[in-house]
């Protein structure tokens, strides 16, 4: 047995069932243990696809998704993805192939200090310096990704430490117990909570990690406390639940803002300041907070808690549930806010001007999705739309990058979901952008056989920075984000897909329903009205919140 060999078996210890990656020179004796192993091995056309697929994998399972790429220019194309896992908080192992130790003392073909590369993105990374240190090494990479806050982690392994031969074996798993919140900081939060007038919860992508949707969810209900969610906590409540506000997160005013505006306590559940920064809701710092989580809230300005309970989530909130002395209707003014959101997202239902709205495309889409199935967003204009406008009943139904917020994401993704869950529906929703970034995987999709729908906004254009661009300069001030694009169709059907393109507002839904029918990946082109972007920004400038 050699250090790869080892390193395989240690990978199936942990019960790793895929590995993304691209073959290179410096890891031929990892992939050599891969072929004998348990362990898919599934050949991606770019590391950057690698990363994003275990990055989606890691978020979805809690389990970390594992990549792999050889040293050089196949580690820095991980790059993108490893630290997009890093900052969304989703568990991932990467795994470099390079250069023998004997090597690197000198000017080296393709030679970089990968683990000085990878520090700045990852929450620990270490390189194999001998053989018998592998099981450590990959134990420890394993618990320090998946433990809270989740992460990516990297291991670097050089070709000659690879091929030495080794005795040893995988080290056994630890089995983490929960930590509970102390009984002075329940006893805090249910002081405040009780006493509050207009509280307002704000969920976010840890409450989704501690699986603590229901007890979020009976919380809320029976302390009647309206509660919105970051773009990462979309489905922890219910959407079509009576107390639920949906998302909130955009740069712009919004109706959820005014909430925020009128509230005299937040309730942060689960909650990472890299979802949606405080200092858009609680800019001066007056809002008292309740931080409830896994870790301990960060230090901002806008976000000092009056209680911080930091332990098991589910458990915090069945405590304070107990102490709190709550029996208050919800404020009357948060729940008139729900109608205003409710009405703004039936606007356009029955709209059949083309190209189409993005309002009407994600209502159409929601109409078809079922409740498990899943949204994969790319980063975009689309992405704030489906921010505002996809609901969900349940989490992990709705995927958005809000930390690192890569382009690319999607297809990637998408192939990821559909990998965990082969009898859900899956969609990855893009901008012709971030199609173009990493459209290379389709190809990846049609050989494994993950059959997803690939919907393209398409408007010839960098769509969100022409947004910003005329928010900051005025509308008609645009500049370097036009662009042309292939023909879509063909180029689906060049590769084996099915294409489709939407020329009417009525092609849609129809669409969708045959191309999620088939047995291979479709790719369906849709023409979008970005004018609604510049409509929607005016509406928020106008925007009163009366009380």
């Amino acid at each position: 047995m050699n250090t790869a060999d080892l390193l395989v078996q240690c990978l199936e210890n942990e019960g790793v069932q895929y590995v993304f990656g691209l073959p290179g020179e410096e890891n031929l004796h990892v992939l050599e243990a891969l072929k004998h192993s348990s362990i898919q091995f599934i050949t991606t056309r770019h590391e950057q696809g690698a990363a994003f697929m275990a990055d989606v994998y890691g978020r979805l399972t809690g389990k970390a998704g594992v990549c792999l790429s050889t040293l050089g220019p196949g580690a820095t194309n991980l790059m993108t993805g490893v630290a997009d896992a890093n900052l969304d908080g989703a568990p991932l192992v990467a795994i470099t192939g390079q250069v023998g130790t004997d090597r690197m003392h000198i000017e080296s073909h393709q030679y970089l200090d990968l683990v000085a590369m990878f520090a700045p993105v990852t929450k620990w990374n270490k390189q194999i310096v001998r053989p018998s240190i592998t099981p450590e090494v990959v134990r420890k990479a394993f618990k320090r990704s998946q433990s809270e806050k989740p992460g990516a982690v990297h291991i670097d392994l050089p070709e000659n430490i690879a091929a030495m031969p080794v005795e040893g074996k995988p080290l056994r798993k630890d089995n983490s117990e929960k930590t509970y919140a102390s009984f002075a900081s329940i006893r805090a939060a249910s002081a405040a909570i009780s006493q509050a007038i207009n509280p307002l919860i704000l969920v976010g992508n840890g409450a989704i990690r501690a699986e603590a949707s229901d007890a979020v969810t009976q919380f809320a209900t029976q302390m009647n406390i309206p509660i919105a969610n970051t773009f990462m906590g979309k489905g922890v409540i219910p959407y079509t639940h009576q107390l639920a506000l949906w998302s909130v997160g955009l740069q712009q005013k919004d109706f959820i803002t005014c909430g925020f505006d009128n509230t005299d306590l937040v309730i942060a559940i689960g909650y990472d300041l890299i979802e949606f920064s405080p200092k858009k809701w609680n800019p001066d710092g007056k809002i008292p907070i309740v931080h409830i989580g896994l870790s301990p809230a960060e230090i901002d300005s806008s976000y000092i808690p009056y209680a911080e309970v930091v332990g098991d989530i589910s458990d915090s909130l069945y405590e304070i549930l107990k102490l709190a002395d709550r029996h208050a209707k919800p404020d009357p003014y948060a729940i008139s806010l729900r109608a205003n959101i409710r009405a703004n997202y039936e606007e356009h239902a029955h709209d059949d001007g083309f190209p189409i709205k993005p309002q009407k495309l994600i209502y159409d889409l929601r109409q078809v999705m079922g409740p498990d199935d899943i949204v994969i967003s790319d980063v975009g204009a689309h992405k704030m739309w489906i921010a505002r406008h996809y609901h969900c009943h349940s989490p992990n139904t709705c995927i958005i990058s809000n930390g690192f917020a890569a382009m690319g994401i999607a297809i990637p993704g998408a192939l990821a979901a559909k990998l965990v869950y082969p009898n859900r529906k899956v969609v990855a929703v893009t901008g012709d952008g971030g199609f173009m970034m990493n459209c290379q995987e389709l190809e990846t999709a049609l050989r494994v056989g993950t059959p997803f729908v690939t919907l393209i906004f398409n408007d010839g254009g960098y769509g969100l920075i022409e947004w910003k661009q005329e928010n900051q300069f005025g509308k008609g001030n645009s500049s370097f984000v036009h662009f042309g694009n292939p023909d879509f169709v063909k180029l689906a059907e060049s590769m084996g897909l099915k294409g489709y393109r939407v020329e009417s507002a009525t092609d849609l839904i129809p669409i969708l329903k045959e191309a999620l029918a088939q047995d291979v990946p479709a790719v369906i082109d849709c023409p979008v009205d970005y004018r609604e972007n510049h409509r929607f920004t005016q509406k928020a400038g106008e925007l009163s919140c009366e009380l």
